[in-house]
């Protein structure tokens, strides 16, 4: 296994960690609990689901030119039921730096009205990252997701890999 791939597997592993431990010990999720009144009826909150495996998708050098390049997330659902999935980007700095903050990127997601909106991007062992817990979808059997990313350099003197990939879960 090369080391950017160590490195991304990492990531995503430290990633999962944080948002675990956030949905165990975050005051704002105590804050969340079921009164006493809806325990009593059964309902229950759900903790965030964990994805249990990623589909990585072919990487691309970052493009320094200042410009927006669009990045297409594509997964078909193959399995004869419905898979929660949710498409990711992540953008790698260089294995001996310097590590890229979001400030060097803006990033952009088309909606389903082909309106651009921005997408806040965490950053963790000089890796930029989407939020998963707030892409997760339904996709039904036989079903294709597609996820179309724009990304423009902010920074010209940054240098990374912009890696696609699908988080799936169960």
């Amino acid at each position: 296994m090369s080391l950017k791939n160590s490195r991304l597997r990492l990531a995503s592993v430290a990633l999962i960690v944080a948002l675990s431990g956030l949905a165990m010990a975050s005051p704002a999720m105590a804050a969340t609990q079921p009164s006493t009144a809806a325990a009593s009826t059964g309902a229950q909150e759900q903790a965030p689901a964990i994805p249990t495996d990623f589909v990585d998708l072919p990487t691309s050098a970052l493009p320094a030119d200042s410009e927006p390049h669009e990045f297409t997330v594509t997964y078909r659902n193959d399995s004869t039921a419905a898979r929660t999935v949710a498409p990711q980007l992540l953008v790698t700095s260089p294995d001996a730096g310097p590590f890229l903050t979001p400030a060097d990127v803006r990033l952009e997601r088309r909606t389903a009205h082909g309106c651009w909106e921005p997408v806040q991007v965490g950053t963790q062992t000089g890796t930029l990252f989407t939020d998963l817990t707030t892409a997760q979808r339904t996709l039904p059997a036989g079903e294709t997701l597609t996820q179309v990313y724009r990304l423009t350099v902010v920074d010209p003197e940054a240098k990374g890999t912009v890696a696609p990939r699908v988080a799936l879960y169960g």
